[in-house]
């Protein structure tokens, strides 16, 4: 299996500063994908804040952020993070959601998305949300 558990990091207009400062202090690899950059601008005001970003080390820890756009709800200190596991294969992929599904509240169905060959959301029965992908390459 390939998929690793990362925490992702839930914001409002602060993931590029909050990543800039969690590689200052794990080091690694910084990859920043705006709305913008990735054609996905709803709220044009938010067109430059972090729809996919990460902080990823061999060595090290790394993390996960994004800013929830304005038509979401979102308060600091709730609703904080994600888990998100991250998978090279749809069939992998597939078989954890199967699996984290039951008894969950599933907030997007796991399916294509602009981003992803395969992404969805899911809260499951103890209240955590989990976003499974297939992991894809980011340029800018």
């Amino acid at each position: 299996m390939t998929a690793k558990a990362v925490t992702h990091l839930n914001f409002r207009g602060e993931a590029r500063e909050a990543l800039t400062f969690y590689r200052s202090a794990f080091g690694g690899d910084l990859t920043l994908v705006t709305y913008q950059d990735a054609g996905n601008v709803q709220d044009p005001a938010a067109a430059h804040q972090v729809m996919f970003g990460q902080v990823s080390s061999a060595d090290g820890p790394g993390a996960m952020a994004y800013d929830v756009p304005s038509d979401l709800p979102w308060n600091r200190g709730e609703n904080a993070f994600f888990v998100s596991v991250r998978g090279e294969s749809a069939e992998e992929i597939t078989a954890y959601w199967e699996r984290l599904a039951e008894g969950a509240t599933v907030l997007r169905p796991l399916g294509a998305a602009q981003w992803a060959s395969l992404y969805g959301m899911l809260r499951d029965r103890f209240g955590v949300t989990w976003v499974l992908d297939v992991v894809r390459e980011y340029t800018a």
